[in-house]
């Protein structure tokens, strides 16, 4: 039987441990010390997740009333690989004690199995099935509705250690399936008339993402689940377009990379004070879904994400029915015609208008 403590203290290559045990890996743990001397503790849930927590009495300990609960998550769709490769990085720094950890942080490889297969998703978009648990527990009967339920349970256990919800961040990071106006993107989820935080919008500018969609529904994709459920700040975060392994430029991540570094380490962020000229802040306008075999759009398969219709300009068919632009500026986002009917096939988006 695999000894695999030992083979990940050997490769400190969480990923590949990962791949190669895509249904399941046993719990287990073990300490890290870093080359600065911290003690990280670091604890395999099960395949794909992973919790590295500082010692209480290392020097980088920023102590309860301070410490961060951070959930950084990649792969949801499986052939989203940018995100898998900048965690994998990280991991593996934290493996290795190359990194200096001041808080708890729950890394999460969201569908091994479809990352194996280069596919989105193996059965079922796993995004579409959180937060959902009645459906889940009718028919969870595929992989997809197995590992969104293992993935609640587990930010769940997470954060129940953090007693103070201001101190839960998850950032779900995703690359987009075609080429996007605005390359990289965050959806904030719907607040449920909770204020937004102007202070996320600024660490996302130094993040290298300064566009922002808000959600104006329940969804019910991971980040709503644990905005919505744990009360955490969290984002869906796409990063551009989805490329293969092995295809991505790693410099186009490096601030992404950089802030998340300086979160896990407590390093002061340079944050600007918010400017709504900074940003291109949108709003969900129209969610359209697909009702028939019929349905087709009505720009080029090529088109990209935030591309602008003017009013009154014809976006979609189904059948009978005809979907049009309706304000100044309103925008598509997510287009796929080729979803199972009854699914999303497309949102538009429109200006985000100050209150």
């Amino acid at each position: 039987m695999l000894n695999f403590p030992k083979t990940l203290q050997d490769s400190a290559d969480f990923l590949s441990l990962t791949l190669a045990h895509e249904w399941a890996i046993p719990s287990f743990e073990y300490k890290v010390k870093s080359n600065t001397g911290v003690n990280i503790q670091v604890t395999v849930l099960d395949t794909g997740i992973i919790l590295f927590e500082p010692d209480v009495n290392n020097a980088a300990y920023v102590g309860e009333a301070k410490l961060k609960h951070i959930v950084l998550s990649c792969g949801i769709h499986g052939n989203e690989t940018a995100p898998i490769e900048l965690c994998a990085s990280l991991i593996k720094q934290l493996l290795l004690g190359q990194i200096a950890l001041a808080h708890r942080v729950l890394f999460i490889i969201g569908n091994p199995a479809a990352i194996n297969q280069n596919k989105r998703f193996v059965e079922e978009n796993l995004n579409s099935l959180f937060s959902n648990t009645a459906k889940q527990k009718q028919a969870a009967v595929n992989f997809e509705r197995k590992r969104a339920a293992l993935l609640e349970s587990a930010v769940l256990e997470f954060y129940q250690q953090s007693a103070n919800a201001e101190h839960r961040y998850h950032y779900d990071l995703h690359t987009a399936i075609r080429a996007s106006k605005h390359e990289k993107f965050a959806i904030y989820p719907f607040l449920h008339g909770q204020p937004w935080q102007q202070e996320q919008l600024t660490f996302l500018k130094l993040a290298g993402v300064n566009t922002v969609l808000f959600a104006n529904a329940p969804t019910s994709t991971f980040s709503y689940f644990s905005s919505h459920q744990c009360h955490a700040k969290s984002f869906t975060i796409e990063l551009g377009k989805a490329k293969p392994f092995g295809e991505n430029n790693m410099a186009d991540f490096e601030a992404m990379q950089k802030a998340l570094m300086a979160l896990l380490t407590n390093k002061t962020l340079a944050l600007a004070q918010f400017e709504q000229a900074d940003f291109n802040l949108y709003e969900i306008h129209q969610r359209i879904n697909k009702q028939s075999a019929n349905f087709a759009f009505n720009f080029p398969e090529t088109a990209a994400n935030f591309t602008c219709f003017n009013p009154g300009e014809l976006i979609a068919q189904d059948g009978e029915l005809r979907y049009y632009a309706q304000h100044k500026g309103e925008a598509i986002l997510f287009p796929n015609a080729n979803v199972p009917i009854g699914q999303r096939a497309l949102l538009t988006v429109k200006p985000y208008v100050f209150s």
